[in-house]
Order: structure tokens, then sequence, then C-alpha cells
């Protein structure tokens, strides 16, 4: 899938405006999973890791984000960026990523770091990644998906990874509450399934969370280790 990217406009607006991912949000739930981007503090406990990962790495980095939306989390990840690191950015939804192809020539975040981000479009399950990663980092609303997928996420983003590489996700608090309120009882049961599996995934491969309360709405960040070993299946 090709798309054109969108003229350029103001700068912060074109990478970050509150109102275009809205817009997006309504017209597509299922993959964007929330009425606002992430915002600063989020974005940058998100790309924390990378920042401790680089400190030790004497070698070019390879960086992966998934479901990048209007990119506050490309923004903060690019900023960290060596010289020969590279970004590689998917995402599925193609007014995004025209936002986003339109954000590396006018935002100065991505734009001082253009040569480095590559813009995938599409589905991190299907789009052909061609490297392996230090760190990967998700912005995909696990809890909007089927179990299997999530599973079927998880077990790429492990896949991608060098050996002892970081995974990076998050997940806004209360979900689970909410959705016990309002949803469907096999809605309910869904969502109690993807909790078990990243439940799962947490215990085998898990290295703590943190909490960032100063976001709409807060979030849990979950932080995973790819085996030193052998790939996972």
């Amino acid at each position: 899938m090709n798309a054109t990217p969108a003229p350029a406009a103001s700068a912060a607006p074109a990478a970050t405006g509150p109102f275009r991912f809205l817009r997006e949000a309504v017209r597509t739930p299922h993959t964007t999973g929330a009425v606002a981007a992430s915002g600063q503090r989020l974005a940058a406990r998100l790309a924390a890791p990378l920042a401790r990962e680089l400190r030790h790495l004497g070698r070019p980095a390879a960086v992966l984000e998934a479901g990048a939306g209007t990119g506050p989390v490309t923004r903060a990840l690019a900023g960290l960026l060596r010289p020969a690191d590279h970004l590689d950015v998917v995402e599925i939804n193609p007014r995004f990523v025209a936002v986003l192809g339109g954000a590396l020539r006018t935002d100065p975040a991505l734009a001082a770091a253009a040569g480095r981000i590559r813009i995938v479009p599409g589905s991190i399950t299907d789009v052909p990644l061609g490297r392996r990663y230090d760190a990967v980092v998700s912005c995909l609303p696990f809890t909007n998906f089927d179990p299997e997928e999530v599973r079927t996420i998880l077990d790429r983003y492990l896949s991608a990874l060098v050996p002892g590489g970081h995974l990076t996700y998050f997940g806004y608090l209360g979900t689970a509450a909410a959705r016990s309120l309002v949803a469907s009882r096999s809605e309910a049961a869904r969502h109690r399934a993807v909790a078990g599996v990243l439940a799962e995934y947490a215990e085998r491969y898990g290295r703590g969370r943190s909490t960032v309360w100063r976001n709409l709405p807060p979030a849990h960040v979950h932080h995973l280790r790819a085996p030193e070993g052998a790939r996972p299946a």
C-alpha cells in the first residue's frame, strides 16, 4: 500500500493534531483505540528504554515502532537516534501514513532524523521488515483485538528483536472495569482472554512495568525482553 503525503501545514499540528486523531478514532476505532494521541510523558516513557539501550550499544541500532498514529512516540524516538541508527515506523491507517510522511518534512524533530526513518504502510503482522531490531515500541490497542491476534503480534515482535532486545508497549488503566459495565458478555470474555495472553507473555518475558498518571487516560507501560538464546516460535 502506498500513500501520498498530505500537503504541508504547520509543523506541530501536522504531527500531533488532536482533532485529526479524534476524527480517525471515530472513523477506525478498532485500530486507533483511543480518542487522543499519546501525551508527551507517555511518549517519553515508551522511548526511555531505547535511551538506556543506546548507552551500552557499540554499533548502529535498529528500532521498530508499530502503530505510530500521528507520531508523538515517533518524535520521542527520533530525538534519541544517533547518526547511524535507524527507525522503522509501521502504521496501518493510510491517513496517518500521509500525516507522518508530511511530518518528516515539516516537523523539526522528525525532519532532523528523516534520513534515518522509514515509514512502512500496513499491518505489523503482514509487512516485510527485513532486519532485526534492538528495540520495539508498540502503540497498538491490544484490548481491541482478538486474543489470537495479540499472540501473533507479540510473537512477531519477539522474533523481530535481536536476542535480549527490548519490547515496550502500553495499556490504558481502567479498561477492564469500563468494559464490564457496558460490554456484552462475549465482548467482556474477549477482553479477559486478551488480558490473559498479555499476562502470559509478561510472565515469560516481562521485566516490569511503570505507570504514567499524567496521560489521557493514565497508562501502564510494560517492558519485555526477547530471549537471549533461540528466537521464539
